[in-house]
């Protein structure tokens, strides 16, 4: 299996008239973890949905070696469906796999629908969707948002073990987010 790798160079992000950073280079490989920071609006999630390739590049080039999975305030899971059958149908395009339900507190909850569930359920919902995605590269946009205590050390946890086995995390969180070895990008160090 090819490790995972992210080289970014020179990107530049402009939305609207706005450019809101430029310059910015890093290379991330197995096993690495690395949080963005900054103020609202100056970037940080335009940042993980250009690497996710959902969004372009004003300038610059990105190189990703890995599947790529993003979670951010949308869940990707049908909100009319019950939640284990939204899940199955990410499990049939994946291929079976184990997805924590038991461990991220989901297993009482398949047969509610996702529109029902609480804003920390649906965001540990959604990394139960990544987790069965084994995709080797996580892009997690604000992913203790809306958690308690318990799910945040949780999701902390499940990214520690993600680069434990040679995946790659990239936070953008306005909160701490602890990871062993875990640096820090201050996006404000880009602006335009």
């Amino acid at each position: 299996m090819q490790e995972a790798f992210i080289a970014v160079r020179d990107l530049a992000c402009r939305r609207g008239d706005r450019v809101l950073f430029r310059g910015l280079s890093l290379t991330m490989n197995a096993g690495e973890a690395l949080r963005v920071a900054g103020s609202n609006g100056i970037g940080k999630s335009s940042l993980l949905r250009i690497v996710a390739g959902l969004a372009p590049a004003f300038d610059g080039n990105i190189e990703t070696r890995g599947a790529i999975g993003l979670v951010d305030e949308r869940p990707a899971l049908d909100p009319h469906l019950p939640l284990g059958k939204a899940l199955g149908f990410w499990q049939r395009i994946d291929g079976a796999a184990d997805n924590e339900l038991g461990r991220l507190g989901l297993a009482g909850l398949l047969d509610v629908p996702v529109r029902y569930l609480s804003t920390g359920q649906k965001k540990r919902a959604a990394l139960a969707r990544l987790i069965g995605q084994k995709a080797r590269i996580w892009l997690l946009d604000e992913p203790l948002n809306g958690l308690d205590g318990h799910a945040m050390e949780l999701t902390e946890a499940l990214a520690a073990e993600h680069c434990g086995a040679g995946g790659i995390a990239l936070v953008a969180s306005h909160q701490a987010f602890q990871l062993p070895g875990m640096g820090t990008l201050a996006l404000a160090d880009y602006a335009a």
